[in-house]
């Protein structure tokens, strides 16, 4: 049964609390990215063997698999995956952004470019946890920013294939390398290469707390995106809302994993204690059903408040993943959202529709972590470089001030290259 509460009667720390992380996992991860380093593919292939239950011949997809997997696709999924990917496209290109240059006195030219990281690797999970909806949506930002290269990595099942909705939604992405690997090791392959596994320089998307790991320890060797958690939902409902719909939603979240959070905040007592009510009922119809049972009573909560304003700052202090507005006037309440992943609007905004259809992403930030983090974008797959351009008459107006400044810091030879410029032009000596 999911635990109801009021605000006011509960320790805050009770309200934020959410399932731990994981621990134990860091010598493991530690070893399996040693053994790649050192041992490339050879320690790949005995990973697999051990870890998925079959042994390969090679890792990288092939051409011919590729087109079996869109022979054995239903072609109404594969036309969902089409105008799924239609609507991430139409989302994101909004967010490709531009360099810019600024002329400045006497001939400066100061600017900024915008780059496209060379190579991105994207992790997708496989097996029971196989979702076509993450290989769009972490790979189309790249294609957008103009990333030469995205390879896409994906645990094989125990005949040593892809499952097949994966590999036509990296198709219809336009992923150029799909290797069959999985785990810790599919991290060390991506950060370090292997003799059939491209080094990149970014790995993005969700796993297991092995591959959360292993993501965390290759960084600096490259760049991530973010360390995900279990995923969660928060529901602002009022009095009017439909007690059906939010138990649904709930569960949708409950049906991912065991250490999912699901909370639910209402100014309506009335609403809360039917909203319990329909979870009992929907939950024992889902096919998920030990996953979503372990996740309500272990992490669920119906916090009710005295109103929804305080509805709202609550929210601001658990930062959600996703955030649901299932409320009358819901633009009313948006300024107010600080801290969210994503925002879904209104009473018929039902937070899958993010997960798969409306276009903006669904790699969100997670465990608090939306206090400071952001939705994945165009911009993880770009990096920023400066310019500066002076003339000899703009340098001989900044020559002194430099000097000044490097003197302050008591770097001599900063001040020394800016004015043996301006002394030579002149005639002068610096010694």
């Amino acid at each position: 049964m999911i635990r109801i509460m009021k605000a006011g009667e509960v320790p805050s720390g009770e309200i934020l609390k959410r399932a731990s992380m994981p621990t134990g996992v860091e010598d493991t991860v530690r070893e399996i990215i040693d053994n790649v380093r050192k041992n490339g593919d050879r320690a790949l292939l005995e990973y697999t063997e051990k870890f998925d239950r079959v042994r390969l011949s090679a890792f990288r997809v092939s051409e011919a698999e590729m087109t079996e997997a869109a022979e054995k696709t239903d072609p109404s999924l594969v036309s969902v995956i089409e105008k799924a990917a239609d609507n991430i496209r139409k989302f994101h290109i909004n967010q490709k952004r531009e360099g810019f240059s600024i002329k400045g006195e006497n001939g400066a030219i100061l600017g900024q470019r915008v780059i496209p990281i060379e190579k991105a690797g994207l992790y997708v999970p496989g097996g029971t946890a196989a979702y076509p909806s993450t290989v769009l949506m972490d790979s189309i930002p790249a294609k957008i920013a103009g990333c030469r290269k995205v390879v896409m990595v994906t645990p094989p099942d125990r005949e040593g294939k892809v499952n097949p909705a994966l590999l036509v939604a990296a198709r219809v992405a336009g992923i150029d390398e799909i290797y069959k690997v999985g785990g810790a090791q599919a991290i060390a392959a991506l950060a370090y290469g292997t003799e059939s596994i491209p080094k990149v320089d970014k790995i993005v998307g969700p796993g297991n707390a092995f591959v959360a790991e292993a993501k965390k320890q290759v960084f600096g060797t490259v760049s991530i995106d973010m360390i995900a958690g279990p995923s969660e939902i928060l529901v602002i409902a009022d009095g009017t809302s439909d007690p059906e719909y939010l138990a649904a939603d709930l569960l949708s979240q409950a049906e991912h994993d065991r250490n999912a959070t699901a909370v639910l905040v209402t100014d309506s007592e009335k609403l809360a204690y039917e909203v319990a009510d329909e979870i009992e009922k929907q939950l024992v119809e889902l096919e998920r059903y030990e996953i979503a049972k372990a996740s309500i009573e272990n992490n669920g909560k119906i916090i009710i408040t005295k109103d929804l304003g305080a509805a709202v700052e609550t929210a601001n202090e658990l930062a959600p993943e996703h955030l649901e507005l299932s409320v009358e006037d819901p633009f009313r309440f948006l300024d107010s959202v600080k801290n969210a992943g994503s925002v879904f609007l209104g009473k018929y905004c039902p937070e899958a529709l993010g997960d798969y259809l409306a276009g903006p992403n669904h790699t969100l930030p997670t465990s608090g972590t939306a206090r400071f983090s952001s939705p994945l974008s165009v911009d993880d797959f770009i990096k920023k470089s400066q310019y500066i351009y002076y003339t000899e008459e703009a340098l001989d107006g900044a020559a002194l001030d430099i000097e000044r400044f490097a003197l302050a810091e008591g770097l001599g030879a900063h001040a020394r290259s800016a004015v043996i410029r301006t002394c030579k032009k002149s005639g002068g000596d610096m010694r």
